[in-house]
């Protein structure tokens, strides 16, 4: 619906078709009762209505024009300069012309109200919930012409339904089109909603007036939906019941808020309570629990872990966070505070709490800096939507690519295509499970672990998996059968440098041409290898021999080439203190990043020295880590949320200069960006699949020469994939999302591109294309099972529903 809306004139025809009914005056108002961007917003001060017919037979548009006063044209374009003359055309269209398909979609009604004043109303069909366009007539149209244009709107609507004249319907047949629904929302700049007040229920604090809330000056953000019910109840999937205090020790923080509780069906916070306490205590050693209760009710208890994914809103003074019950139900709720004042001493409270419980050190040994650091990375730093314009080219592009995907995906399926007797029913004959990926740079080719067998598959042209061939044993020299616990490529996609979990201090070379391992390296005897990375970050792509590994405190350089250990002494960086180093990654200069499971990165220029810059922890142990080509973006992985860092520095003496090269100043730490699942989203995941978030390490699309557009991981079933962009321009929820039958074991995108990720499920190996993934709703995070497993190209074993045949050139022969 709102592609045809925007490419009306390739679809119906030329705009200049007849007109069967108009409304010569009026005015034209956008009107958004949940939104933060302005309750209303008038569009055309002066317009008319009409509709009209288009080239296509049944099909019509209702069209609201703007309306120039005599010589206000002429000048707005010798305002807007030469560029606006030479498109007129266009301007005209998109600037001074709205145009819907008049579809029974777009819940077309007609009010009458007191005063005389008569108004059209229909949805925004690209717009937030609740969004509605408002055509407010003039008091000089008479209510037989409203009348008029609303019988003819249902004829309308009626022909483009059935396909047939209106002449062949009852009354009863068009009243269908008739839509009762809510008060239409007075389409005026000085109305405003009169839901979800505040705690002292004044005007100006009213959820959607931004601009009344506490004269601090912040980025705009989107706010949750929040509304109220006659009774304060959710209207489905009620609050659980309230478990036993533990007893406090210590008071954190006690502030009165409202209680909003986010309720499934509706997909919005609905009021629970006007008035409560919440409060955080300190129940034991590093353990803390949130409760909120008012005059006359408990209503929860929590224990304060990283699993709340605790968001801070400060535009619209809230807070909001997940419970999970014992049955691995899982909720979202939300506290609205009366000032900001007020929330900012509960977030001290609260992260104080969460960070003491990750960290097991006292809050009062951080310094103030670092304190900053972590209260806005857990701040919900989103800003306004960008222009609407710049969202409708996207969202038509995606729909787009989604066709196009929709139609290659009809070109190649091939499941089921014969009912033979050939046909069989494939199941796996271990109880082996894909777990992990590496995807070549170098040649189109993904290889994925499953016990101690590699499959390889081939990246076809039309985007693809094809099954190669199945190396089936991995052992080492000596012939012991091992299980790989970590896999990189190496020396131009050539090897598979290979860890085995039960030796450490050991690393192996896989022969990829062969199937074989060929080599046994014992990296150092005393210092374990911990994870490992390539010298820098197109290195595979090349004969560089050299890789980069760390252990618990130390990072090194380790060179096959050497006799004996493997470890590069010259260039060894070891730490006395325990560090606990987890992940590493390299720059396209061969800059390092060391992670550790405290939660703090270090950008290092080189080995053998100290870091340039330390990046504090946010408490979380950190799983997985990648930086961008150029150094400007770390990416780190926690079990629930992301943490993006930019590494650049914007001011000082070393402006311009990136963390890895000059350390940043001590009062000048680089701003994180904590991307998360919105809790309300976390809250369905759970609902859906009884789990809570537990993220893969997350990658960026990389390619040489290529920029960084997009982030990819999995929590569960899902597949979760960032916009950049939309993070960077603070977007509400940036991020798609894609439901599996089956849990997502790795991922992550194919060399070169952002558009196609190569995704390991424990059975099988998928190419999902970019446009197969959704905006995370309750239709999107559902799925749709039995599905996903029938779209899938080169596969190990079969979905767990076994629900679909393979044919016999469609079975991976090996027992892979």
């Amino acid at each position: 619906m709102f592609m045809l809306r925007n490419v009306g004139k390739l679809l119906f025809g030329s705009s200049n078709q007849e007109s069967m009914i108009e409304l010569p005056q009026g005015q034209l108002y956008l009107v958004r009762p949940l939104s933060p961007k302005g309750y209303s917003e008038l569009i055309f001060k002066d317009a008319s209505a009409r509709i009209r017919r288009t080239a296509q037979e049944f099909q019509y548009q209702l069209v609201v024009q703007r309306v120039f006063e005599e010589g206000e044209a002429e000048l707005l374009a010798e305002e807007e300069g030469e560029d606006a003359e030479a498109d007129a055309d266009i301007l005209a269209g998109e600037r001074d012309e709205k145009t819907f398909l008049l579809d029974e979609a777009l819940h077309f009604r007609v009010e009458n109200r007191e005063g005389s004043e008569r108004v059209l109303a229909w949805r925004d069909l690209s717009g937030d919930a609740g969004d509605v366009y408002e055509f407010v007539c003039d008091p000089a149209i008479l209510p037989a012409q409203v009348e008029q244009f609303e019988q003819v709107s249902k004829q309308c609507q009626y022909e483009r339904k059935y396909r047939k004249s209106y002449t062949t319907a009852s009354e009863e047949d068009l009243q269908q089109f008739e839509f009762d629904e809510q008060p239409i929302p007075q389409a005026s700049p000085l109305h405003s909603p009169t839901t979800a007040r505040s705690i002292e229920s004044s005007d100006s604090m009213v959820l959607g007036n931004p601009s009344a809330n506490t004269g601090v000056k912040r980025e705009k953000i989107a706010d949750p939906d929040v509304t109220p019910t006659k009774k304060g109840k959710a209207k489905d999937m009620g609050p659980p019941a309230v478990s036993a205090h533990p007893e406090a020790r210590e008071m954190l923080a006690a502030e009165v808020a409202e209680l909003h509780f986010f309720d499934f069906p509706s997909g919005a916070f609905v009021q629970q309570d006007a008035s409560v306490t919440a409060t955080v205590t300190e129940t034991g050693d590093w353990q803390y629990w949130l409760q909120v209760k008012s005059a006359d009710r408990d209503w929860l208890g929590i224990p304060v872990v990283a699993d709340i994914n605790p968001v801070f809103n400060f535009e619209f003074l809230s807070f909001i966070f997940n419970q999970f019950s014992d049955d691995g139900s899982a909720y979202s709720w939300l506290l609205r505070f009366k000032d900001q004042a007020t929330l900012e001493r509960f977030q001290e409270g609260l992260l104080q709490a969460l960070w003491e419980q990750l960290n097991e050190m006292k809050w009062s040994k951080v310094k103030d800096k670092d304190r900053d650091y972590v209260a806005d990375a857990f701040n919900d730093l989103t800003m306004e939507d960008s222009d609407r314009p710049e969202e409708e080219e996207e969202e038509q592009l995606e729909q787009v690519e989604e066709e196009e995907e929709e139609n290659d995906r009809a070109r190649s399926e091939h499941y089921d295509s014969d009912e033979d007797e050939d046909d069989v029913e494939y199941k796996p004959k271990d109880s082996d499970v894909n777990k992990q990926l590496a995807v070549g740079y170098k040649h189109d080719r993904s290889f994925v672990v499953r016990g101690s067998k590699i499959g390889v598959f081939k990246h076809t042209p039309n985007n693809h998996l094809e099954f190669s061939t199945n190396i089936s044993k991995v052992e080492t020299p000596k012939g012991e059968l091992f299980s790989p616990k970590k896999v990189m490529l190496h020396n131009e996609d050539r090897n598979l440098i290979l860890q085995k979990d039960s030796d450490p201090n050991k690393l192996y070379r896989m022969d990829l041409e062969y199937g074989k391992v060929v080599d046994e390296w014992t990296v150092h005897e005393d210092i374990p290898v911990v994870t490992f990375a390539p010298e820098n970050k197109f290195a595979q792509m090349t004969h560089e021999p050299t890789f980069l590994g760390i252990s618990r405190n130390a990072l090194y350089r380790v060179d096959p080439r050497l006799s004996g250990s493997k470890l590069v002494d010259a260039q060894l960086k070891q730490y006395t203190s325990k560090n606990d180093f987890s992940a590493v990654a390299t720059t396209e200069k061969g800059y390092v990043a060391v992670a550790s499971n405290k939660g703090d990165v270090r950008l290092f220029d080189r080995l053998g020295i100290n870091a340039k810059t330390h990046i504090p922890a946010l408490g979380e142990p950190i799983i997985g880590l990648d930086v961008s080509a150029d150094g400007r973006w770390v990416l780190a992985t926690c079990r629930t949320y992301l943490l993006l860092v930019d590494a650049l520095q914007k001011s000082g003496k070393n402006e311009g200069k990136l963390g890895f090269e000059k350390p940043f100043a001590a009062d000048d730490k680089p701003q994180p960006r904590r991307l998360a699942l919105n809790p309300e989203h976390v809250a369905q995941f759970a609902h859906e699949t009884g789990k809570g978030v537990s993220f893969t390490p997350a990658k960026f699309n990389t390619g040489e020469g290529a920029e960084e557009t997009s982030i990819i991981t999995a929590s569960g079933p899902y597949i979760v994939e960032w916009s950049l962009k939309k993070v960077l321009t603070g977007r509400k929820a940036p991020y798609l999302i894609k439901r599996y039958t089956d849990d997502v074991k790795a991922d992550d995108f194919k060399f070169g591109t952002d558009k196609n990720v190569i995704v390991a499920l424990p059975h099988e190996v998928n190419m999902v294309n970019h446009a197969r993934l959704k905006r995370p709703t309750r239709e999107s995070i559902a799925g749709e099972f039995g599905v996903a497993g029938r779209r899938t190209e080169g596969r190990i074993g079969t979905p767990a529903s076994g629900r679909y045949k393979l044919g016999k050139e469609d079975v991976v022969r090996e027992a892979f």
